[in-house]
């Protein structure tokens, strides 16, 4: 409530105030309230401003090309901290944000990284709200990234890859396993796939990333033989390349994939089989053979080059054989 009167001295008496004018009135305003309290008896409409506010936020990130994924995650974890702190956006300070971070933590026994995902959002949010002059400072500014341990996640062998390939009963599965293990595509990229993008003879495919960025991926030999066997069998007409396997055939959903890949993890005895863990084998692959980081960065479809190195965790025996090589 406060800023909301500071904000709006400050509209009033805009034009009648050079910058230096303007400042100090900012400046006067600031102090004079510095230490008073004002309270907004009207809680309907604090809910409802509050409310207001995050729904303008989401609108302009859907305009910023937001996946509907990503703005509800958004959603909840905004809501869920104005339903906690009970204040108007206004007077909320970064007092109440660490707090609100404090007992996340401990309440939810969240890890570092997930309270740092809410931090990140929170201060996506506030920024916006300052941009668009609803509150004059972030908050979160003086909330500093949570510092986390980078933890070595596990790839997949190759003694995995070739078990998991040798228990696919169904061509249709073969080839989308090869097809994650020869180019790394996000699942969500995968079940977007029609036929029509499949280049069998430059042995390529089209594909629409986050943010709706094109890129073009490659997939090897085995997975162009295993594509078109898989293709050819098919008898529906739906120009998905995954579809399920009874009629009537419909487009292959993530949840499907994730549950067909967990299913057959499990007959393998392979522990935490799923989409991403192919992706982060196929980047780790490429760097100990020698791939360039700009290269893997491409095929990953990453705009930040530190992306691409959280994928890509070296081998050790390979940081083994070169330290004898070139240390001794």
């Amino acid at each position: 409530m406060k800023t909301k009167i500071i904000s709006k001295i400050q509209n009033q008496m805009k034009e009648y105030l050079n910058p230096d004018q303007y400042i100090k009135l900012t400046n006067s305003l600031l102090n004079s309230l510095q230490d008073v309290d004002i309270i907004d008896n009207n809680n309907e409409l604090c809910e409802k401003d509050n409310f207001k506010l995050l729904d303008l936020f989401l609108s302009a990130k859907q305009v910023e090309g937001c996946s509907p994924k990503t703005i509800t995650y958004y959603k909840s974890t905004i809501e869920k901290m104005l339903v906690k702190i009970k204040k108007q956006i206004y007077n909320i300070n970064t007092d109440d944000l660490r707090k609100y971070l404090f007992d996340h933590k401990n309440e939810k026994q969240s890890s570092k990284t997930t309270i740092d995902n809410i931090r990140r959002i929170l201060s996506s949010f506030f920024s916006w709200l300052e941009d668009e002059d609803y509150i004059l400072k972030n908050p979160v500014r003086r909330i500093h990234k949570v510092k986390t341990g980078r933890t070595v996640k596990e790839v997949l062998t190759d003694e995995n890859l070739e078990t998991l390939r040798d228990k696919c009963d169904e061509i249709r599965d073969l080839a989308m396993l090869e097809l994650l293990i020869s180019t790394g595509i996000r699942v969500g990229e995968l079940v977007r796939l029609n036929i029509s993008d499949i280049d069998f003879y430059e042995r390529e495919c089209v594909v629409f990333g986050k943010g709706e960025s094109e890129r073009i991926v490659y997939f090897d030999a085995r997975t162009k033989i295993h594509l078109m066997q898989y293709i050819q069998q098919r008898t529906d007409e739906n120009p998905a390349l995954f579809v399920s396997l009874n009629k009537p055939n419909t487009r292959l959903g993530i949840s499907g994939i994730e549950t067909r890949l967990r299913e057959l993890g499990e007959k393998c005895n392979i522990k935490k089989v799923h989409p991403h863990k192919f992706r982060r084998t196929m980047a780790t692959n490429a760097i100990d053979k020698g791939m360039p980081i700009e290269q893997v960065q491409k095929l990953l479809g990453h705009v930040q080059i530190d992306t691409t190195m959280q994928y890509a965790m070296v081998n050790q025996s390979n940081v083994k054989h070169a330290h004898r090589k070139f240390i001794g």
